[in-house]
């Protein structure tokens, strides 16, 4: 991917739309196989597994008869149920009407509510899986921190001596007993200024007193999506000397420059693998979570700041990993449900909702800055499309699914006028929240 960002002639385009098919193709791909499966297990038939709308690109029949194909506009997908009129699941009375007994049994409309109910359900339920997955399968490649506080990996600084080698295990920071690796980085942040830590560590078997640098210097860990700071070119690893002039020891003292600057172009002194740079950035105002859970006005360059020690890790068993998973993808859907409702309420703009131009931005900058987060990305835009199905608005699996309980209360689905009604306005509200998005997304790039 960053090979194709540095072709003249496919970079911008190339390196954005890859990445987006990719996201968009895998998110898609595993929700609609959730409701295909699932659906053959409650002895449903499909007559067509489609990616993408539009002209077919490539189709195959399997030996069930379901015509799986590729098409031209990858935005979404479809599974087609035997007696469905269209890919919306909408009823085809005269097919169905044409049906053996045998038949209209195997169809989506003929099969027992309870069973409609697993289907449509199972294309959200399938993301989360996938999200789950792939949280836990990155944790267990990354690892978790050692039980006991063990020196990893060190970052490199410019003219900095490291005094403390991997391997070093922690057992006091400046006078403090540590017992976690995190308790240096809590010690060192309630010094009155940056400045060299006191540290006794194990080392080769005996205990050993160093004195260390700033454990928190102006060192980028990672840098958001359609940032100033993307704009400006800085990347993970970067280390931000000066800013606006001014010599940084700290990443908070970069946070104060910035806040000050009241969204004027600044200057960054930049050391990047030994080479200084200068990169001029332009901070602005945005929506910025508190740590109490809401949300306020904040002027931001969009970059986290890193730790210069890095703890040891160790692979986690399979079911601590999986745990992890889950509990990543329940705080991925309890922050988007905190910016969905901060929006309607107005405590936050409408500006943050981002369209598909926006997301395939965000899947370009993203995947040039590592397999990692990109595949992280995956996981995140899962969750998204698993949580917005679930919305009770007829079109989406949500709205399926309140009619289908609306059916099994009172022994009879509602009447095809309703739903052809119901249908209409949630493909209205579809579609006009998709125009707004990408209103957003187009304002955005032009500004």
């Amino acid at each position: 991917m960053d090979m194709l960002a540095g072709l003249p002639v496919f970079g911008g385009f190339l390196s954005t739309v890859i990445p987006f098919v990719v996201v968009l193709g895998i998110v898609v791909f595993v929700h609609e196989y959730g409701h295909y499966i699932v659906a053959r297990w409650c002895g449903i038939r499909s007559d067509v597994f489609s990616i993408g709308f539009g002209p077919v690109i490539w189709s195959r029949r399997d030996k069930r008869g379901t015509l799986w194909q590729l098409a031209a506009l990858p935005l979404g997908g479809y599974v087609k149920f035997v007696g469905d009129a269209d890919a919306g699941s909408r009823t085809d009375p005269k097919a169905l009407d044409a049906m053996t007994p045998a038949e209209r049994a195997a169809s989506f409309h003929g099969a027992a509510v309870w069973r409609r109910m697993l289907t449509v359900l199972a294309g959200p339920v399938f993301n989360f899986l996938l999200t789950i997955v792939i949280f836990a399968g990155l944790v267990t490649w990354q690892g978790v921190p050692t039980e006991r506080p063990t020196i990893g990996t060190i970052a490199e600084l410019p003219d900095t001596e490291q005094t403390l080698h991997p391997g070093d295990v922690l057992l006091t920071v400046n006078g403090e007993p540590v017992t976690a690796f995190g308790d240096m980085l809590a010690i060192a942040m309630k010094m009155p200024e940056p400045g060299p830590i006191r540290v006794r560590v194990e080392r080769d078997g005996g205990e050993v007193d160093v004195t260390a640098p700033w454990p928190l210097p102006p060192l980028v860990q990672g840098v958001e999506p359609l940032s100033p700071a993307s704009e400006a070119g800085l990347k993970a690893g970067d280390v931000i000397l000066q800013a606006d002039g001014k010599p940084l020891a700290s990443f908070e003292e970069l946070r104060q420059i910035v806040l000050a600057s009241g969204g004027h172009s600044i200057p960054l002194e930049v050391w990047r693998g030994g080479v200084r740079v200068i990169l001029p950035i332009t901070p602005v105002e945005r929506d910025a979570g508190t740590a109490e859970g809401g949300f306020e006005r904040r002027v931001m360059i969009g970059v986290a700041g890193a730790s210069l020690y890095m703890p040891a890790t160790e692979t986690p068993a399979p079911w601590t990993a999986l745990g992890f998973g889950a509990e990543r993808m329940v705080m991925v859907i309890s922050q988007s449900i905190l910016g969905l409702k901060s929006i309607l309420t107005g405590a936050i703009s409408a500006e943050n909702l981002q369209g598909p131009l926006g997301i395939a931005q965000i899947s370009g900058e993203t995947a040039s800055q590592g397999l990692t987060d990109f595949i992280g990305l995956i996981a995140i835009i899962s969750t998204a499309i698993g949580l917005l199905n679930l919305f009770p608005i007829p079109v989406l699996d949500g709205g399926h699914f309140v009619a289908f309980c609306i059916e099994a209360v009172r022994g009879r689905p509602p009447s095809p006028a309703v739903m052809q009604v119901a249908m209409s306005i949630g493909l209205g509200l579809i579609l006009l929240l998709m125009v707004f998005a990408t209103y957003n997304d187009i304002m955005r790039m032009v500004s």
